[in-house]
């Protein structure tokens, strides 16, 4: 069993139920799902993109990713209905937790000019929270030499909380470095 889901079930929990209020444990916020995903504009032009982003993806989450294709045309992005537009990977259970794991200990710490999460941007008002990279490097399964060319990925975080405070909890719990807020 991964440490972080270990660690969640056994002292997280406990400790956001009082934190929250909440009386029964079942309805304390917890990860329900990660989605790593990499939009690739640059394989209109260049099809190898789509091979290079597919081999990031699977050695970053160990999971074979899904293409995403053009639901319709749209002629000023030279996209046609059917075109390979992205790649993602869902990422649930002990995997999504060994991920978090990795992406909290490994992956964060290895940001340029990293000061912590912003607290005011990424959630979406409904319990989930989203963090954009710019550079696929700061994974350690990444190699400086294994790269060609530098993009940028995604990483959508779902949770069963209700409201942002309830995920701010539980993401800051998981061991997430938020910034702290200026009082004024």
């Amino acid at each position: 069993m991964s440490t972080l889901l270990e660690k969640y079930q056994k002292s997280i929990r406990p400790q956001l139920s009082k934190e929250l209020g909440l009386k029964n444990l079942l309805a304390v916020p917890k990860a329900s799902k990660v989605v790593i995903n990499i939009g690739l504009s640059r394989a209109v032009a260049d099809k190898q993109w789509i091979e290079i982003a597919r081999s990031i993806l699977e050695r970053i989450s160990g999971q074979k990713p899904v293409e995403t294709k053009a639901r319709k045309s749209i002629s000023n992005f030279k996209i046609r209905e059917g075109m390979v537009i992205g790649s993602k990977v869902t990422l649930r259970g002990k995997r999504m937790y060994d991920f978090l794991e990795k992406l909290t200990n490994s992956a964060m710490p290895r940001l340029r000019d990293f000061f912590g999460l912003d607290t005011r941007k990424g959630f979406d008002g409904r319990g989930n929270y989203i963090i954009g990279f710019k550079e696929h490097i700061v994974f350690p399964e990444i190699g400086m030499d294994d790269v060609d060319k530098v993009h940028g990925l995604e990483v959508a975080i779902n949770t069963t909380a209700k409201n942002n405070q309830q995920a701010l909890a539980l993401l800051r719990a998981l061991g997430f470095p938020f910034k702290q807020d200026k009082k004024k």
